[in-house]
């Protein structure tokens, strides 16, 4: 049953934003947070048009001031039992700083801000990738990923300009380290008698997961679709499905932990001669 006070934040207000809050946010107070004002304003009056009681609010995630401003709306509007931070940018769509800054600070702030105002029973899931879950870095470094506080987080030498030369690899680290930092996270959230945990999607249907098809590796995300036990593009839905879960109460026992949600590409990666 929804409690009358519930809220649920979903930040991005993309694809898979829109199908998490058509999914999680009945009979909730949606507050639905992104950068862009018309993509927000749009997707919202969707939503309101269906009957769902939603909150727009400007966000950048890269600010902690704006995340914190955000924190303190949703807080202010009821118990917080659900975040769902959807938000990101691709390596197609932007620069290594762009992806360092969205993908990973976003993250580590969106993190903190609301591991002090999650109700207790509540739950946050985070998107990272499967390219998280493909990056090999070194342990020490996984490590000060999950742990430096998050205001110092772009100052380690392994982000700087000279270590990083493009924006794939740029995309793989920061999705790593949602991961990781999302594990480390749980201890904190625990606390307040929440649960978080990280997904990380494969090749969506939406327009960053086509803008990525269309770019200079689409022929080998194919070849990795075609190759995995489902061969197909996964939809919102599919990601809104899992997302319900790790948020619901089935999920009460799973915290700080990370649901691979790719269709079967990593399985057909590790495993190709099966």
């Amino acid at each position: 049953m929804t409690r009358s006070d519930a809220v649920v934040v979903v930040v991005g207000a993309g694809g898979m934003g829109c199908a998490v809050a058509r999914r999680i946010g009945v009979g909730s107070t949606v507050v639905l947070a992104d950068v862009s004002e018309q993509s927000l304003e749009t997707a919202a009056n969707a939503l309101r048009a269906d009957g769902y009681n939603v909150v727009s609010h400007a966000i950048d995630v890269s600010r902690k001031n704006s995340v914190a401003a955000l924190a303190a709306d949703a807080a202010a509007r009821g118990s917080v039992t659900a975040v769902v931070h959807t938000a990101g940018v691709s390596p197609v769509q932007t620069t290594v700083d762009a992806i360092l800054r969205v993908d990973l600070l976003g993250t580590a702030l969106m993190l903190g801000a609301f591991g002090e105002v999650i109700g207790s029973g509540g739950a946050g899931v985070f998107i990272a990738s499967m390219a998280g879950t493909m990056a090999s870095l070194d342990l020490d470094f996984e490590r000060r990923l999950a742990t430096t506080p998050a205001d110092q987080l772009l100052e380690l030498p392994e982000l700087s300009a000279d270590a990083i030369s493009e924006p794939g690899t740029a995309y793989a680290i920061a999705k790593r380290a949602n991961q990781v930092r999302v594990q480390a996270a749980s201890l904190s959230w625990g606390r307040r008698g929440a649960r978080v945990n990280s997904l990380s999607p494969g090749v969506i249907a939406t327009s960053m997961g086509e803008a990525e098809l269309d770019g200079p590796h689409g022929e080998l995300m194919r070849a990795m679709i075609a190759a995995s036990s489902t061969g197909r593009v996964g939809t919102p839905d599919d990601i809104a499905g899992a997302v319900a879960f790790l948020v619901g109460a089935d999920a009460g026992f799973i915290t700080g932990t990370d649901l691979l949600v790719d269709g079967g590409v990593i399985a057909a990666l590790r495993n190709p001669a099966s």
